[in-house]
């Protein structure tokens, strides 16, 4: 799988807390293997990110990214919930 990470993914994920940093990098390898894979909670946004998903990270952080090809993702934020609230 492809993954492209935006300027502002980056941006965020130095802000994470270092055991966050280590659970996303942790998560990325069973992302990468199967994106909806049960553990990571792959879900559809709706409303004005409705062409967004969301993967979960431990203690209410998310990884916000969105499908280009059915190989290809751009990762576009990462954060609490307040990263719906930013877009």
């Amino acid at each position: 799988m492809n993954i492209n990470f935006s300027p502002r993914f980056k941006r965020a994920y130095k802000k994470l807390p270092p055991r966050i940093q280590d659970d996303f990098d942790k998560q990325m390898k069973v992302f990468m293997r199967n994106p909806n894979h049960p553990s990571l909670k792959t879900h559809k946004l709706k409303g004005r990110l409705q062409e967004c998903f969301v993967f979960r990270l431990q203690n209410g952080y998310r990884v916000l990214f969105d499908f280009i090809a059915s190989d290809s993702v751009d990762l576009l934020d990462a954060g609490s919930h307040d990263i719906y609230k930013k877009r």
